[in-house]
């Protein structure tokens, strides 16, 4: 009898061999609660303390059993997952569920607008399309206002009640005794330059937003951004850390249409100032950045800065949101009302792919409605589980947020405790609630040709969650963009048992590096 033929590696193999390398190649076949089970060689299965909770999706761990007896009482009646182009009453439901836990948070009465989404990315993505049909709207008002100047000026200048101002002329390079039409000419000229601008989005240094074709240009990390950067509208990003940067980039960024316009007389030049910015895109905690919080401060100035121009903020809540920090927004905590709220990953309580963009009424283009559209989205499936996720978090009068503040506290307090044991290893923790990091020193200078190779490949997180997994039964990864620094997502869960482990093997990890010795973190 032959034996059996092993199929080759189809599913992108060179994440399979790179996995392999660091001995991440790990096929679970179970999940529950914080643990994930893979099988030894010999069957048995072995348990895996998962902090990673599928990047800040697992608020409730895996498979909670209230969601998957939902999940399996909607499929045993045989819901329709796929009834597009109908009314889904499900999607309203879960719409009015997430307005009232945002006009609680944040003590507004707007409404906002859903548009659902099949994830975070997807989310940004739509974000994106209505900040720009909401943009080109206003571009061809101003348009026309501009036109209507022209217009009146024209017939001012006609009946002789009116002459261009040398002022005017002088701006536009032309001279006495041209009329009018070369005039109006060189505002044309100047303004269809305008025109023909495409949008610039702003975000903040460190930050991530997706990695589609038009989210992957809000995210900082060039390595992910940058082979890709013909292909959609570009970004602008804003330093953190520097007074006065968002008010420089602003001015930087500042265009106008010109208008004549008619005053005692003569025919002066006019700036209607041109929507150039399209959103500003805004991380409460930055995740894939290293898990930084944003500040109070920051978020303050970019409220005012949008408010003033009069362009949109679009809060990333896609991993920060679901009461990972201790509320359903994390937003609300430093005092950013967002014009857009995108939600995802959470929503779906671990069970459904799910995201939802949130517009407010006053910012909302109805006809979007008829120029976007997602197949998957607002299925009957995804919205009821929505609906029970908010529910449970919203359960006796938000215990659930109170339980991300103690149980994140207590996690805390084990990750400072093992920085204050080891100053040379541990560079600094950071986070709120239940979205912590740990960021290591830079390790590319290491006496460790292995640390050192590592750290300078950005592979030393991968590194490290390898040596973990094997030799801790711990599951965690880096941030995508700062590799120094673990995250550390839990569920509302976790238990001190688990957090105590962790800390402990945080200790022998830290032991290692210290001791610089890399050998002891490779695969045998």
């Amino acid at each position: 009898m032959a034996a059996p033929t092993m199929e080759p590696e189809l599913a992108e193999a060179h994440m399979r061999g790179l996995l392999a390398g660091l001995g991440l190649d790990v096929e679970y076949v179970r999940g529950e609660g914080d643990t994930l089970y893979y099988r030894d060689r010999d069957g048995t299965e072995t348990a895996v303390l998962d902090l990673v909770g599928g990047y800040g999706t697992l608020i409730f761990g895996h498979n909670h059993p209230d969601l998957v007896a939902l999940a399996r009482d909607l499929l045993a009646k045989r819901v329709p997952l796929h009834a597009q182009f109908s009314y889904h009453p499900y999607a309203n439901e879960l719409a009015a569920a997430l307005n009232r836990v945002l006009h609680r948070e944040f003590g507004i009465d707007e409404p906002y607008s859903a548009v659902f989404a099949n994830s975070g990315a997807e989310g940004i993505e739509t974000a994106m399309k209505h900040a720009e049909l909401d943009r080109v709207i206003r571009v061809g008002e101003l348009h026309a206002a501009v036109e209507a100047d022209i217009a009146a000026a024209r017939a001012a200048v006609a009946d002789g009640t009116a002459t261009v101002s040398a002022e005017a002329r002088a701006r536009l390079g032309v001279t006495d005794g041209v009329d009018f039409d070369a005039v109006v000419s060189e505002i044309a000229r100047h303004n269809a330059e305008v025109l023909g601008r495409g949008p610039v989005f702003l975000t903040l240094e460190g930050s991530f937003h997706g990695k589609l074709a038009g989210s992957v240009q809000l995210t900082h990390n060039a390595g992910y951004r940058a082979p890709f950067r013909a292909l959609a509208a570009q970004a602008r990003f804003v330093p953190v850390d520097q007074p006065g940067a968002l008010a420089s980039v602003l001015a930087e960024e500042r265009v106008a249409l010109l208008a004549p316009v008619v005053v005692d007389g003569q025919v002066t030049l006019a700036e209607r100032d041109f929507p150039a910015i399209g959103a500003f895109f805004v991380e409460p905690v930055q995740g894939e950045g290293g898990i930084h919080v944003l500040s109070p401060e920051l978020a303050a100035e970019i409220r005012a800065a949008a408010d003033s121009a009069g362009f949109p903020v679009v809060v990333d809540e896609v991993q920060s949101g679901m009461g990972r920090t201790g509320r359903f927004f994390s937003a609300s905590g430093i005092g950013l009302l967002g014009d857009y709220f995108v939600l995802a990953k959470g929503l779906g309580g671990g069970i459904a792919k799910t995201a939802a963009l949130l517009v407010r009424q006053s910012r909302y283009r109805s006809d979007f409605e008829l120029v976007h559209s997602s197949t998957f989205a607002k299925d009957a499936l995804s919205c009821h589980i929505g609906i029970k996720v908010v529910e449970m978090l919203e359960a006796d009068d938000g215990a659930a947020y109170r339980l991300a503040v103690e149980r994140g506290g207590r996690l805390r307090r084990e990750l400072d405790a093992v920085a204050a044991e080891f100053p040379d290893v541990v560079a600094a923790v950071r986070g709120r609630g239940l979205m912590l990091g740990i960021e290591f020193h830079d390790l590319t200078g290491s006496t460790s040709e292995v640390l050192r190779d590592n750290a300078r490949a950005g592979l030393i997180g991968y590194l490290v969650a390898g040596y973990l997994l094997r030799e801790q039964s711990i599951r965690v990864f880096p941030t995508a963009s700062a590799a120094h620094t673990l995250r550390v997502e839990p569920s509302l869960a976790i238990s001190d048992e688990a957090i105590e482990q962790f800390g402990r093997a945080l200790r022998a990890l830290c032991a290692i590096i210290g001791k610089a010795d890399g050998m002891a973190l490779l695969p045998n």
